[in-house]
Parts: structure tokens; C-alpha cells; sequence
């Protein structure tokens, strides 16, 4: 079983074997919203099942959506049914990968894990590293004529991942139970930029750690001990364990608890609204900062 990352190597290994794995294409494009799935439709690993960011991955139409901001999350009933719909059940391995750089298939890995499955991981170098090992790729025609896995019913577990709610946040700002580490871009942190939310900054004392920070060259995380030091230096002295991960959405912010866990940090909160719905909720302070 893998539950933080999985190499092409391994993957292709259980494969051979013939384990139970169902791999999730997550690409996206936030700027192009059809850009992602006209991606996959071209080419994706074979099997994979598209996962669309707006209607898969958030409950934007859903009246029973328990955080708010770009992409709230959608009830725990209504992504077990989609994936029950696309043939994902309890004693599957789930691969989740995208083509850009992880800024989107951890989203998935963080909301199976919040569903209660343990064993999905994060494709390590996404679709580039399956195409750099010689991995084949099909299209979606392909796929539509195969498919793989009947539809099924995918039973609800105890979450083994935890979302901090707007009320939360507020009431511990500024206090040591609480060290908030954004995810976003310098810029768009520092609040010189905003090209998506009404207000431009960041929530007071937050940490910037743009989430691009966690990957090597090639595209894969950074090795644990670096990742492990790069966040040593970032808390300085805070306590990891009281560390709540934002981003403009909850989406992007995933690379970095991600790999708060790969360096050996016990897991951390996510604060799903992040800053589309703190800077969209009235009387909530907001704060800029000059490089």
C-alpha cells in the first residue's frame, strides 16, 4: 500500500501484479477550466479516470458543502458516490497525478485520505515522469471503448485528514495553537498581485511557503531531509503540530502538508476556504507586506 507518494517504477509494478489500482488524471488550468479535461481527452496514462477540479473535486452546487471559498468541499456523500460512479472501491489503490507539478492531484489525495482510505498516492514527477520512463499514454476514445471498472458503492470511513473551518481560524489567530503557512506565491501573498480574489494580502501572521518550493528540478519532491530542514527553518521553533495549510482555494496548498508528511511531520490541518473565503467573509482583517 502507498499513502504519501508512489514512483512510476512502483506504480508500474503493481500494475504487472495485477493489484486493484484506479489512477485519477487531475489536471487543471485555473485560468482555462476546459483546458485540463482537453488534455486528458489527448492523452493520459491508460486507465486513468478524469478528475475535474470544479464539478468532481468541489461542491460548488452542493447545499451541503461544509467549507466555503473558489472551491469548497463537497460532502464526504457526494464525492463517495462520484467515485463509486467511476468504479473506485474501498480495497483499491488510488494513484492521483496531474501535469502540473502537483498543484492539483493533491487535492484528491488529501480528500480520499479525508474519506478515510489510506491507500492513494501522489504519481511523484506526474504525468512528465511516467512520459520520461517511456510510459505508454492513450486518449480518451481509448478508454471510453475499455473502461476498466464497474460502478460500485464506496463505503464512507473515519477521516484520517482534518479541515479547519473559517470560525476556527479567526478565533486562534494569533495565538501558538495555531502557525497558518501559505502556499500562495510571494506576490500574491505579500498582496501586490491578486488575479482572483476581491482583496489582495494575506491573513495576519500567516508563513509564505509557495508550494513550487517543494520539488526538485526534475518535477518530484525534494528528498524528506531537505523537506524536513526547509520546514525546520520556516517554523523556527514553532510547533509543527499546530500548523494549518492555506493557499487562494485549499487546493494548492496541499503540495506543502504533503510534504510536512514525507519529511516525517505527523499530519497537518488544511483550511479549505483559505483566502477566497477569509477575504470574502466581512469583518475578518487582512494584511499586506513589501518585499
Amino acid at each position: 500500500m502507498y499513502s504519501t507518494l508512489i514512483s512510476v517504477e512502483q506504480l508500474q509494478a503493481l500494475q504487472q501484479a495485477g493489484a486493484p489500482v484506479m489512477l485519477f488524471d487531475c489536471s487543471f488550468d485555473l485560468m482555462q477550466p476546459a483546458a485540463g479535461q482537453a488534455q486528458y481527452a489527448q492523452a493520459h496514462i491508460p486507465g486513468a479516470v478524469y478528475a475535474h477540479l470544479d464539478s468532481a473535486l468541489s461542491g460548488k452546487d452542493d447545499p451541503a458543502a461544509p467549507s466555503g471559498g473558489r472551491h469548497p468541499l463537497p460532502s464526504r456523500e457526494k464525492l463517495a458516490a462520484w467515485l463509486g460512479s467511476v468504479g473506485f472501491g474501498n480495497g483499491m489503490q488510488a494513484v492521483v497525478y496531474d501535469r502540473n507539478g502537483c498543484n492539483y492531484s493533491g487535492r484528491l489525495w488529501w480528500m480520499l485520505q479525508w474519506l478515510g482510505h489510506e491507500a492513494v498516492a501522489v504519481l511523484d514527477g506526474g504525468l512528465q515522469a511516467w512520459q520520461a520512463a517511456g510510459g505508454l499514454l492513450e486518449s480518451q476514445e481509448q478508454s471510453e471503448k475499455n473502461p476498466l471498472f464497474p460502478k460500485q458503492k464506496y463505503l464512507i470511513n473515519h477521516a484520517r485528514r482534518a479541515f479547519i473551518a473559517t470560525e476556527t481560524v479567526a478565533k486562534q489567530l494569533g495565538t501558538p495553537r495555531q502557525t497558518l503557512v501559505d502556499a500562495r506565491a510571494a506576490p500574491r501573498y505579500r498582496g501586490e498581485v491578486e488575479p482572483l480574489d476581491p482583496i489582495a494580502g494575506h491573513i495576519p501572521g500567516a508563513l509564505n511557503r509557495p508550494f513550487a518550493q517543494n520539488f526538485g528540478a526534475d518535477g518530484k519532491f525534494k528528498p524528506a531531509a531537505v523537506l524536513r530542514a526547509e520546514f525546520d527553518a520556516l517554523l523556527a521553533g514553532r510547533d509543527p503540530a499546530s500548523v494549518v495549510h492555506h493557499c487562494g482555494s485549499g487546493v494548492s496548498a496541499v503540495p506543502n502538508l504533503l510534504a510536512m508528511e514525507i519529511a516525517g511531520f505527523a499530519p497537518t490541518a488544511l483550511y479549505a476556504g483559505s483566502w477566497s473565503e477569509w477575504s470574502r467573509t466581512p469583518g475578518l482583517p487582512c494584511a499586506q507586506s513589501h518585499a
